[in-house]
């Protein structure tokens, strides 16, 4: 029967070379294994209405992709989004592990086509139970879903595509096609539907771009804030909308507090900083399942659940420097911010050695100047017109007064009484200078309360009362 099953969808496939009037395409493969598939995919209301694909290379990936369009051709658009590589694979009677790669080929190019076909065209009809998980392929975000499905909820799984670069490593980050797939795997393995968004197009613009430019200007941007402030959770919250869940639920650390964002529970996994640039309509459908817990104890709700990726590590920040060989050798080869030497010099002027490049250097810096003896010095400012850098001992470093660029309120700015300058910096005591109320402000005046080893400007002002956000803005 094995062998029947994969030979009829060779031999007779279902809906090659058919590509549907308006359909979204979702392709995976390419060079490196010489096979390609893509899938087009279009649904009207609730279900897939029509569905086609084609595909080059060998005969398994043919018959892969036919049993994708086969399983998913009428089908609820929740329940297409549960056809996985293993269900695939059952569709052709089993598949050898040499032949198990079609499989994932072909969910990989379905999902990103259910994708985007869910984005531009799906509308369900909302329903009070169901939430939108954002799943990364970590175990935060999978015991995010697992406790969703425990209080009584709906979950709804979605993995984002954000970054995809030949030097990339895909092992260390949360966006990559690889880590896609985990999260695809893990969320079938719980009975959940599963979709994949292409952002790349607006990540690049909204993310990455705005790092480069930043730093050729001098300043040091935060990229994590802009993403959850401005593109990813914005798309995830509206991809909810359109699969009729009101909430959005993630595996972030963090709470909310009469629709404000909260720190977590655990210190030392809070992640209210890289949320703080939300606003409040956004942070009104949040759910955040794990504010209230510790690490360890994540963990072990894993174990105890049986998932696969209770043991994996976390993936690191800056997701989309993953295996890049260092920030600089990424802002070359995407930014154009080559090699240039510059001097190194102290308040007065005085040249004390040579630079590469003043891209490469953070106001607060101490390694890496190539500076011996003495005491020790640190990067005081950063001069990119003149390509200069200069450098100070601490206590040149050390400033009372911080001035934000492009700031938010959602409250009054007498509320505000600390501000955190870093990511897992201590929060300092503060007071903003003269009245503001809530809403935009081009320009805001921080007066610390002791003071604070530098501000970097480019880096993010998370603005609180308390241990509940009020604001952020940038460092000017």
């Amino acid at each position: 029967m094995a062998a029947e099953a994969f030979a009829e969808h060779l031999q007779h496939p279902v809906g090659r070379g058919h590509a549907p009037a308006g359909a979204s395409v979702g392709a995976a493969g390419g060079a490196a294994c010489g096979d390609v598939v893509r899938v087009s995919v279009v649904v009207r209301g609730e279900r897939v209405h029509d569905v086609g694909f084609d595909a080059s290379g060998c005969g398994a990936t043919v018959a892969a992709g036919s049993a994708a369009v086969a399983l998913v051709r009428g089908a609820p658009l929740l329940e297409a989004a549960r056809v996985g590589t293993a269900g695939i694979a059952a569709e052709l009677g089993g598949l050898s592990p040499g032949k198990l790669h079609a499989a994932e080929l072909a969910a990989d190019a379905l999902h990103r086509a259910l994708g985007a076909a869910a984005r531009g065209q799906a509308r369900l009809a909302p329903v009070p139970e169901r939430v939108l998980v954002a799943m990364s392929g970590g175990v935060d975000s999978a015991v995010a879903a697992l406790l969703c499905a425990r209080s009584g909820s709906q979950p709804v799984a979605v993995t984002l595509e954000l970054w995809s670069d030949p030097e990339h490593d895909s092992s260390g980050s949360c966006c990559s096609a690889d880590a896609v797939r985990l999260a695809r795997s893990v969320a079938h393995s719980m009975g959940l539907p599963h979709f994949t968004l292409d952002l790349r197009p607006e990540f690049r613009a909204g993310v990455v771009d705005p790092f480069l430019s930043g730093h050729a200007q001098g300043q040091t941007p935060n990229p994590c804030v802009a993403c959850n402030g401005h593109v990813r959770l914005d798309a995830m919250l509206a991809f909810a909308e359109s699969l009729g869940a009101r909430e959005l639920a993630t595996g972030h650390y963090a709470r909310v507090h009469d629709g404000l964002l909260r720190t977590a529970a655990d210190p030392a996994k809070d992640q209210t900083y890289m949320l703080s640039a939300l606003g409040r309509t956004a942070v009104g459908r949040m759910r955040f399942p794990l504010g209230a817990l510790h690490k360890a104890h994540v963990r072990e709700l894993a174990r105890e659940a049986g998932l696969p990726v209770a043991g994996r590590a976390d993936s690191q920040d800056l997701c989309f420097l993953a295996g890049s060989g260092g920030k600089a050798a990424f802002l070359a080869r995407h930014g154009g911010l080559a090699e240039r030497d510059g001097e190194l010099v102290d308040r007065s002027g005085r040249v004390l050695g040579r630079h590469r490049g003043h891209h490469r250097f953070t106001v607060g810096q101490r390694r890496g100047l190539g500076l011996s003896g003495g005491e020790p010095l640190y990067v005081l400012a950063t001069d990119a017109r003149a390509n200069r850098v200069t450098v100070g001992p601490h206590d040149e470093l050390r400033t009372s007064h911080v001035v934000i660029r492009g700031a938010r309120l959602h409250e009054q700015a007498e509320r505000v009484d600390r501000v955190r300058l870093r990511y897992h910096a201590r929060p300092l005591p503060c007071r903003i200078r003269g009245r503001a109320g809530p809403g935009p402000h081009r320009r805001l005046e921080l007066e610390l309360g002791e003071a604070a080893d530098g501000a970097t400007p480019g880096q993010t002002a998370c603005l609180m009362g308390g241990d509940v956000v009020l604001g952020w803005g940038t460092v000017a």
